[in-house]
This record gives C-alpha cells, structure tokens and sequence, in this order.
C-alpha cells in the first residue's frame, strides 16, 4: 500500500462548478448575456452548469449563482436532492443585479432556520474571486480526505477521559473511517519480529548505554505498526503506546516519529480527536503535525511550552536519542525545529468545535523535567492562551509549521 502523498493536493484535478437558479419572469437571453459579463470579471476557470444539477456534489466546489430574483421557491423544490448529494455547505453566489442579493439572503435565512450550513458569495471582483479559491481548495481537502482510514489502535488511554471520537460525524462530515484494532494483535506482530539492527539512516546522537540497548526494540516495534497499517489499509493510526512499556519494555515514540515522516499520521495514547486534528492539518498543509502536551503558559504574555517524547523527523533540523521521560526506558525523540511561524490547532472528536491559533515558535529547550522534545512558542494573540486555562479540548494540541488558521477556518467554521 502506498503512503500518503507529502502534497495531498496535487493529484486533485476536481473543477469549479456554477450552477444557476433564474427566475420565469426574467428573459432568458439577457439575463445569459450579464451572466457571461459578471463571470468574466472572477478569473477562475468553471464548468457552467446551468439549470442542471445532475452531478452536483461533484466537484471541488459547487456554485449556485443565484442569477435574480424570485428564486427562493425554485431553490426549496431543489433542497432535498442537493442535501443527499452532498454534505457541504451551500454556497450561493450573488452579482449585484436583478435582485440576486436579495433572493440569496432569503434562501440563506432559511437555510439557517434549518440548521444547514451556507455562505453568499458577494462583495468586490477581488473578494469573490479570492474566496472562490479558497473554497476550492477546502473542497480538494474534503475530497482528499474522504475514504481515509484510520486505525485506533487499542482504546484511548486511561487519563484521556476528554478525547474520544464520534465515528458516525467524523464519517459523515469529512469521510474518514476509524478502524478498531485489539492492542494484542499489535503485540503479536512485535513478538514474531526479530529484534533486528537499527536502520542506518537513524543517528544516534550520545552515548547514552539503556537507550542503545532499546533501539533494536524501537525499530521492532516500527516494523510491527508497518505491518498493521498494511494489514488494514491504513492512512494513520493512534495507539494507546503507554501499554508497550509493561509488554515489550520499550516504546513507540521511534516508530511514530518515523512513520509520520514517512507520510503516515501516527499519534500517541490512543488520542483520538488529536489523529483527526493531524490528520486535517496534513490535508491542509501536506505536512506533518506536532502532538504535544501544554506543559505551562503565562496568559498574560501569550507563550506556552508544549512538549512530547516523539516528533515527526521530518519536522526537524535535527534530533536525538533519550529515553522515555515518564518511564525512563525505552527510546524516546529530542527534536530540534527551525525557530519561526507556527499553528496550534485542535479540533474536537465530534467537530463541533475547534481551535487554531498562529504564534511563533521561539526556541527548543531541553530540560530534565519534561518530555524530551520541548517547543516554547509566543501566541500572536496573548488573549487566546486563556482558552487552555477555561474551554479546552483535550490536552494534546498539533503544532505545525507555518501559519494556516485562514484555511482550518474555512474548512472548520
């Protein structure tokens, strides 16, 4: 089974689609004639559906231009059908003629009575040309995410009383399938591997005499989650790893690091809304996230310390070999990124809510008292590092590189 792509985005090929709602009273001719003007002045490339709305759904995005006035009934007869054929948001379109605003706003107001999500697109060329892209973009994300598998590998962790998943909404909202799998088939896998020699790739930085002697297990355990992710189409996984340590003496943070690395979203402890929540940021950015714990924040400056015993290699300049902080044995990943722009982001197991926040990553510690790889980063808005102190969801949040709340907050809000 092939990997994930590294850029999830570049094989989506999906167009922009407008389809349009024109009312009987209006001459058809001379409303296709302002039609072709106002689609002229976006600069985006479409299939122009007209009045046929046989494959809606289809596409990256699917416009409804609402062309006049006196459409809001056409549109209500239309609801139920484009409801089954798609999930999404209803997004209208709207020029600034024949009363499309008007009959947008009523078909809008009554989307929301109905607890259906939607959104006009109206204001300058600029804005509504610039929006459309951006739409387009969420919906290659959903498209790429629909179908992903993603393994719960044994149940969460005991102490994650908070993150647990809701198979049926992370199904029907973005498509993505969580498969149970019993932590003893895992452990079987570990067992009929031989303990073979760490891969040369892999420095070691250290002398460092438990961790030597746990590396040939690490690189075990790694083999055994390949086999697992193969045995069950995976996309990504979380394990509840914390069992390793009584069964193997050893850890998974090696594997994990290596495996998102590798294209893969691997997470620890059974998390299940922090796999999501890396998941969507990969999709997002095709590129690896940070799980990490809030280990202190000063709410009145903005910065924080986050924390964790692994990192995905390919999210640093580089790293080194320790053990595992709370368990002193095993190999845990002391991970050293390029200081800059950064994103925490989480979302919710059920989707009902999320947070982002852009900030800045200042510098990677390594202290004695926390887990081994250790981001201190400064919130571009101080006042949201209260959200951790009063409404937060869960304790593990993802850090990735770059600032993308503008994104998460299209596909999210």
């Amino acid at each position: 089974m092939s990997n994930l792509c590294n850029n999830p985005l570049i094989s989506i090929t999906m167009k922009i689609a407008i389809y349009t709602l024109t009312s009987g009273l209006h001459d058809e001719a001379a409303v296709a004639h302002v039609t072709k003007e106002f689609l002229a002045t976006l600069g985006i490339e479409y299939d122009f559906r007209g009045g046929n709305y046989a494959d809606y759904g289809s596409h990256a995005l699917d416009l409804i231009f609402v062309r006049t006035g006196g459409t809001e009934g056409l549109f209500l007869r239309l609801l139920s059908e484009l409801r089954q054929r798609s999930p999404r948001p209803f997004y209208l379109l709207a020029s600034g003629q024949s009363n499309s605003l008007a009959a947008s706003i009523e078909i809008l107001s009554y989307l929301r009575q109905q607890g259906i999500a939607g959104e006009i697109i109206h204001g300058t060329t600029d804005y509504v040309s610039k929006r459309i892209q951006l739409l387009t973009r969420i919906g290659e994300v959903y498209s790429w995410l629909r179908g992903k598998r993603l393994g719960v590998i044994g149940q969460p962790s005991d102490w994650l009383i908070a993150s647990q998943g809701n198979k049926d909404v992370l199904a029907r909202q973005l498509g993505l399938q969580l498969v149970d799998v019993k932590m003893q088939q895992l452990i079987d896998e570990i067992s009929s591997l031989p303990e073979t020699m760490p891969d040369p790739q892999l420095a070691f930085v250290g002398d460092n005499e438990a961790v030597k002697s746990s590396l040939p297990g690490a690189v075990r355990i790694y083999h055994a989650l390949r086999q697992i992710i193969e045995k069950y189409s995976l996309n990504g996984f979380t394990i509840r790893c914390f069992d390793l340590l009584t069964a193997v003496r050893n850890t998974g943070c090696l594997a994990l690091a290596r495996l998102n690395a590798e294209g893969f979203v691997a997470g620890c402890e059974g998390d299940v809304p922090a796999m999501v929540s890396m998941m969507v940021s990969r999709a997002i950015t095709g590129m690896s996230g940070f799980q990490a714990n809030p280990a202190s924040i000063n709410p009145e400056t903005g910065e924080m310390m986050l924390a964790h015993c692994t990192i995905p290699l390919d999210m640093v300049s580089r790293y080194e070999f320790d053990t595992h902080f709370e368990s002193g044995i095993g190999v845990g990943i002391r991970g050293y990124m390029t200081p800059g722009a950064v994103t925490v982001f989480k979302v919710a197991g059920d989707l009902s809510r999320y947070f982002v926040a852009e900030g800045t990553l200042l510098r990677c510690e390594a202290r004695q008292d926390l887990c081994r790889t250790q981001f201190a980063i400064q919130l571009d808005n101080p006042a949201q590092s209260t959200y951790f102190l009063t409404n937060p969801i869960g304790n593990h949040h993802i850090v990735i590189p770059g600032h993308h709340k503008e994104m998460i907050e299209a596909l999210l809000g």
